[in-house]
């Protein structure tokens, strides 16, 4: 009886499979293979050049109070295929034109018994697949709760991930390499101290999550178009090498309350035996809508300075009195305190920063710490904690407007909302017409600490829908949008690209507060910036912390060099040059290449690129012919040598190479730096030395044969 069982069992498991769909990606290399399993459960399988990347996997939701769930007993009701390519330009980017070219599959389900509908639709592209869950509309299927999304990755093997522990309120870890298997050894170690943080499995880590195989495939798993739905974890059964979804749940532990017609984010996998392919993708973008805003003149990429690593080293500070550890608005008497001495936000301070500004070409002045409330800011579950338009005594807002606007220099205001975000929705308006009164187009918000409603989580339904509506908000008011502790970008900048830059990972902040991995910037690009910029704050010149403040004895893990070649390889529309102007006057010769950076580019070319280890871009900035490289080191000495073939052919270059010395180190000699300058062409070959925690970055500017006189020639 139980082989007549078995034998029936297969025959049924094998006449579902029978009618497997399968799909081809453009250059053919990848192939998904849809199927039913014997019990009626969607599952898919993918696979590169006849390798498997994911194993047979299954594909569901469950619900609340829903004995059926959306889990098993479907039928194949329909299936369609279609070919679509294109070319869009994005408002800013790493190139000006995208190709979105990719072959579907939409397989309409239809459930026993319940008559419920739902379509699964696959987009392969050739650097990998995208598939969602679609709900249309439908008599008997009107309102649910996800109690759980049940979307499996059943890897092909025990790779070698670069991940971060799973959690619900922050992304501010440094990564850990190691096998999938080893995951759970090292959870407690991985998570590290931050002011809200909430973990949920010993084996949960975050997307965008990297991945290498032993038969050296590169692997990428995460989300697109995150919009109206909690943020997508990925929890790990290490026994069989099976991830499978974990979204965030709310403040009653539900996970997503969905309306029908509905679409859920993209489910992400990017595979590739070239890990450049993984760094110039563009599918996450591709995922996305295109752009919803009409009119972009008002969007334009801004390098900047500002008043905040000051603040954030120890050296200044954000509150302008110690004289009240509890302040209320509209209460507190700020004209009856006594002024610390330490209030980074003065106008005579920013006054300084603008003129710097002014006087090295940068676009704009950030300025952090100007609004009342900072006393008491964080900690204290407070919801009426800042109201985004009184400024503090010390700090004349007409007076810097108009200072400001005499020297050319955009002023970009700060909202940190504490994470009180029903304050933040409650005086938005008032805030976003404060800034566009006093010439500000640009907004750093901020996320510290616990959120407000309490028990709600950083990357809840609830709260990722209040990130995009801040930032639909803001296209209203023509304002761009820089959010940090957010939740990490899924592509959405392609249709609002006033969402010009994020944080949503651990930045250069974290230098401040006990360092980072020297290799760190070496995992970022393959993760957190897949789906969109991060504003990283770069160009730290001095590294030993203790020179600011003496009571913060913090090192940043970087050369100089390696900050230098940031500015290519971390790439964002808005880049800070994060460090104080006095060091700056100290390595002008250095500061040169910041000065002389673009931030929006034509043309970008991946040179070389291994996660943890190193990355290599040169980038050709939008407009012109001057091209950029920069290429940013792990932990291990090396000697990078590639050929300069991005550059345009029968043309001559003189390149400017800013590099370690033969003697730079992380740690022990950080400033060791030379500068020299060579003619190239696109023939020429470059071996150069990166130190630990190094790099270099070079600056290529056509030139004609008199200006080449008497320089090497490579």
């Amino acid at each position: 009886m139980k082989k007549f069982f078995f034998v029936a069992g297969l025959i049924l498991f094998l006449f579902n499979l029978s009618f497997a769909q399968q799909l081809k990606s453009p250059n053919g290399k990848l192939t998904l293979t849809f199927a039913l399993l014997a019990d009626g459960t969607p599952s898919y399988q993918l696979s590169y050049q006849n390798k498997e990347v994911i194993k047979s996997s299954k594909l569901g939701l469950e619900l609340k109070k829903d004995k059926k769930s959306l889990l098993n007993d479907f039928t194949i009701a329909d299936t369609k295929t279609s070919t679509f390519d294109e070319n869009w330009k994005p408002v800013w980017g790493e190139v000006k034109s995208i190709r979105n070219h990719y072959n579907e599959l939409a397989v309409t389900l239809s459930q026993k018994e319940t008559n419920r509908q739902l379509l699964v639709r696959f987009r392969l592209f050739d650097e990998g697949l995208g598939f969602r869950y679609e709900f249309p509309t439908q008599k008997n299927f009107t309102y649910f709760v996800i109690k759980e999304e049940r979307t499996q990755f059943a890897m092909a093997g025990d790779h070698t991930a670069f991940w971060i522990a799973g959690d619900y309120d922050t992304q501010e870890y440094d990564y850990t390499t190691s096998k999938l298997s080893e995951i759970r050894g090292f959870a407690t170690k991985a998570r590290t101290e931050n002011l809200s943080q909430t973990a949920f499995s010993p084996t949960g880590v975050q997307t965008s999550l990297m991945m290498k195989s032993n038969d050296g495939l590169y692997i990428n798993l995460h989300e697109a178009a995150l919009i109206n739905y909690p943020c997508m974890h990925l929890n790990l059964d290490d026994k069989n090498m099976i991830f499978e979804s974990w979204l965030t749940p709310d403040a009653k532990g539900d996970k997503g309350y969905i309306q029908v017609p509905f679409n859920t984010p993209w489910r992400t996998i990017m595979v590739s035996d070239d890990a450049r392919d993984i760094l110039a993708s563009k599918m996450t973008y591709n995922l996305n809508e295109p752009n919803k805003i009409k009119d972009t003149s008002w969007i334009k990429p801004i390098k900047y300075i500002g008043v905040w690593w000051e603040m954030i080293t120890g050296k200044s500070s954000w509150a302008y009195t110690d004289d009240y550890p509890s302040v209320q608005l509209g209460i507190t008497d700020y004209s009856k305190a006594k002024p610390n001495g330490k209030h980074g936000a003065t106008t005579a301070n920013v006054k300084k920063y603008i003129d710097f500004a002014a006087q090295n070409g940068f676009g704009g002045v950030l300025v952090e710490g100007w609004n009342v409330g900072w006393e008491d800011w964080y900690g204290n579950s407070k919801d009426y904690v800042f109201d985004f338009v009184t400024p503090y005594p010390d700090f004349n807002m007409a007076e810097i407007r108009d200072y400001a606007k005499s020297k050319g220099i955009k002023m970009i205001m700060h909202h940190e909302t504490s994470s009180s975000v029903r304050n933040y929705e409650r005086h938005l308006d008032t805030a976003y017409k404060y800034m566009r009164a006093n010439n500000y187009d640009a907004v750093k918000s901020g996320y510290v600490g616990d959120i407000l409603p309490r028990g709600e989580n950083h990357y809840s339904q609830w709260i990722i829908n209040h990130y995009q509506y801040a930032v639909e908000k803001a296209a209203d008011y023509h304002i761009m949008v820089n959010a940090h502790e957010a939740v990490r970008p899924t592509g959405i900048a392609r249709t609002y690209p006033n969402l010009i830059g994020n944080e949503s990972a651990r930045g250069t902040e974290y230098q401040a507060f006990g360092g980072s991995k020297p290799n760190h910037v070496t995992i970022l690009p393959f993760t957190r910036l897949l789906g969109g910029p991060m504003d990283y704050t770069p160009g730290i010149f001095e590294m030993d912390i203790s020179k600011l403040n003496p009571n913060n004895n913090s090192h940043v893990n970087s050369t100089l060099a390696n900050q230098l070649a940031l500015y290519l390889t971390m790439y964002s529309p808005l880049q800070m040059a994060a460090d104080l102007p006095e060091n700056y006057n100290r390595f002008p010769d250095a500061f040169q290449f910041i000065k002389d950076v673009a931030v929006d580019w034509d043309e970008s070319k991946y040179v070389e690129a291994e996660p943890g280890q190193y990355i290599t871009v040169a980038r050709k900035a939008k407009g012109t012919g001057k091209w950029f490289l920069g290429s940013v080191n792990g932990e291990s000495p090396r000697t990078a040598t590639f050929k300069l073939d991005f550059l345009v052919p029968n043309k001559s270059y003189i390149a400017t190479i800013y590099a370690d010395a033969k003697d730079a180190h992380y740690k022990t000699n950080p400033q060791a730096y030379v500068i020299t300058k060579v003619a190239v062409t696109n023939q020429s070959k470059l071996a150069q030395f990166a130190a630990p925690g190094g790099g270099f970055a070079i600056s290529f500017v056509e030139a004609d044969k008199s200006q080449l006189k008497g320089l090497p020639r490579l």
